[in-house]
C-alpha cells in the first residue's frame, strides 16, 4: 500500500464519514450525562465491529466509558494511536432542535470541532488503512469520556485507561482541533498548519467563605462572606501571565435575601500554569489568599476540585514532529509547525508517561466551548490523510 492509494480511499470513503461525523454530532453528550456519552459509545462500538476491530471498554459508574478501537490487533510491528474524546459542555438543546447544520463550508454544532470531528476523522484514517489492506502494524483509536472537566468524574481513572491503551506506541496523535492554515506575512498562505507540543495545566479551586449574618439596617455590624469574596477574587485576578499563571474566578454563589448580610458565598478559581515550579506557585497564593481575612470574622476553606497537568517541552514529542514532517514534505503536504496552548489536554498525562506525544491536528475549528462552534468539512479527509500516511510510513 502506498499513500496515494491511502488518499484515494479517504476521499472515497469521505461521503460516508460526513454523515458519520453528522450523526455522532446530533448525539449530544454533555460531560455529565453518562446515559448519553454511553449510548454514543454503543453506535461507535458497532461501528467498530462491523469493521473487525478488536474492542476495548473501560466501564465507568459516574463517567462515560472510556474505549479503545483496535485495527490489526496482532501485528507485530509497533502500535500508532489516535485519540479523541466523546464528551462535549453543552447542556442538550443548547443548539435548537435541530443541533447540526451546514452553513457553506463548514458544519456547525455541539462538539464538531471539540472534539467529534476527531473521533471522525480517526475511523476515516483507520477504514481507509484497512481498505487498502494495511496490517503491519497495530493502529488505535482512544476515546476518552470525561476529558472536559479533567477526568474529575472517572478521578482520572479515563486517563490512566488511555495510558494504558497507548503504552509502547511510537506515536500518540491527539485530534483536538486545529487552528485554521497560517498566513505569511503578506496575507497570503504558506503552506504550513500547527500542532501543539506544549500546553498549560489547570487547577481548579472551590473557594468556601463564611461570614456573620445580620440584618441589612445593622449592616455594620455584621460580616459579608460576598465583599470577602470579592476581594479575594480580585486578588486571584491579578494573575494575567501570558507565559506564566492566569486565574478566572467564576461560578459565584452567595446571600439568602437582599436584606441579609450574607454568612456565606462560594467561587471557583480555575489557574492556568505552565510547568511544576508554576503549578507549586499557584497552590502557595491560593492558601495564601484563603489564609488572609481581608474582612476581620470572614474565614474561608479552598479545595482542589480538579487539576490537569502541564504538557512540558519534551525532545521526543520535537523528534516525532520532525518525523512526521519529512513524511509530510515527502509526500507534498501542509507541514506542521510546532506551537503552544493555553487550553488543557490529556495528551500532557500521555506525553508525562513518557509515549511521543503531538496535539491538537485535528479538524479545523473555530468558536469552541460557544454556541457558535463549527469546523470545516473540508478539513475531515486532510485530518484523516495527515494521521493515516503517519501510521503507513513512520518508521
Amino acid at each position: 500500500m502506498n499513500a496515494r492509494k491511502l488518499f484515494a480511499d479517504i476521499d472515497l470513503l469521505y461521503p460516508e464519514y460526513l454523515e458519520f461525523w453528522k450523526k455522532i454530532c446530533m448525539m449530544e453528550t454533555p460531560t455529565a450525562d453518562k446515559q448519553r456519552i454511553d449510548h454514543l459509545g454503543t453506535f461507535l462500538k458497532e461501528k467498530a465491529g462491523f469493521l473487525g476491530w478488536e474492542i476495548v471498554e473501560h466501564r465507568e459508574e459516574s463517567a462515560g466509558n472510556a474505549l479503545c478501537f483496535i485495527m490489526n490487533p496482532e501485528a507485530p510491528g509497533i502500535p500508532v494511536c489516535f485519540s479523541a474524546h466523546m464528551d462535549t459542555v453543552h447542556p442538550p438543546g443548547s443548539f435548537g432542535e435541530t443541533p447540526v447544520h451546514e452553513e457553506e463550508t463548514y458544519l456547525c454544532g455541539p462538539g464538531v470541532a471539540d472534539c467529534k470531528g476527531g473521533i471522525a476523522a480517526g475511523f476515516l484514517a483507520m477504514h481507509a488503512l484497512q481498505l487498502g489492506g494495511y496490517s503491519d502494524r497495530p493502529v488505535k483509536l482512544i476515546l476518552q469520556s470525561d476529558e472536559e472537566v479533567n477526568s474529575r468524574f472517572s478521578r482520572k481513572r479515563t486517563v490512566d485507561f488511555m495510558i494504558r491503551m497507548a503504552e509502547g506506541s511510537s506515536a500518540f496523535l491527539n485530534l483536538e482541533t486545529t487552528s485554521p492554515v497560517r498566513s505569511g506575512g503578506n496575507g497570503t498562505e504558506d503552506g504550513s498548519g500547527s500542532a501543539v507540543l506544549s500546553r498549560k495545566g489547570i487547577l481548579t479551586f472551590h473557594f468556601q467563605i463564611y461570614g456573620k449574618a445580620v440584618h441589612s439596617a445593622r449592616c455594620q455590624n455584621g460580616v459579608s462572606a460576598v465583599a470577602e469574596a470579592a476581594h479575594k477574587i480580585l486578588e486571584l485576578e491579578k494573575m494575567k501571565e501570558d507565559q506564566g499563571l492566569t486565574c478566572s474566578c467564576s461560578m459565584i454563589a452567595g446571600g439568602t435575601a437582599s436584606n441579609v448580610v450574607p454568612d456565606s458565598c462560594s467561587f471557583t478559581a480555575d489557574i492556568r500554569f505552565a510547568d511544576s515550579v508554576q503549578m507549586e506557585e499557584a497552590k502557595c497564593r491560593v492558601e495564601e489568599i484563603a489564609a488572609t481575612s481581608f474582612i476581620p470574622g470572614s474565614t474561608c476553606r479552598a479545595e482542589l476540585i480538579s487539576w490537569r497537568s502541564a504538557m512540558e517541552y519534551e525532545k521526543r514529542n520535537e523528534d516525532l514532529l520532525e518525523k512526521m514532517n519529512a513524511i509530510y514534505r515527502k509526500e507534498g503536504m501542509p507541514y506542521l509547525k510546532a506551537c503552544s496552548s493555553a487550553g488543557g489536554s490529556d495528551a500532557a498525562d500521555v506525553s508525562r508517561a513518557g509515549i511521543p506525544t503531538v496535539d491538537s491536528i485535528g479538524v479545523r475549528g473555530s468558536g469552541i466551548h460557544s454556541v457558535e462552534e463549527k469546523a470545516e468539512m473540508a478539513s475531515l479527509a486532510e485530518c484523516a490523510k495527515r494521521i493515516a500516511v503517519i501510521a503507513l510510513e513512520l518508521p
